[in-house]
């Protein structure tokens, strides 16, 4: 069963989801903060505020396609 908390933070994660794969990168780290706010342990929200960073700093190209690149290993 999925605690109340969790279904909180899966609501502003999916909608922070859905917002970066549309390329708003700046509205999609406001959800995925808003996720963190409820649970501060969320990996996945503390990497795609990163990635949202990286965008927000060096758009990916036109034809991009979701798929995130690592710059470094």
């Amino acid at each position: 069963m999925v605690s109340e908390k969790m279904k909180s933070v899966l609501v502003h994660y999916n909608q922070g989801l859905t917002l970066y794969k549309s390329r708003k990168f700046v509205e999609a780290k406001e959800e995925f903060k808003k996720a963190l706010a409820i649970h501060p342990e969320d990996g996945p929200s503390k990497l795609y505020i990163e990635r949202c960073d990286d965008y927000i700093a060096d758009p990916p190209p036109e034809d991009w396609d979701g798929v995130y690149n690592m710059k470094t290993k």
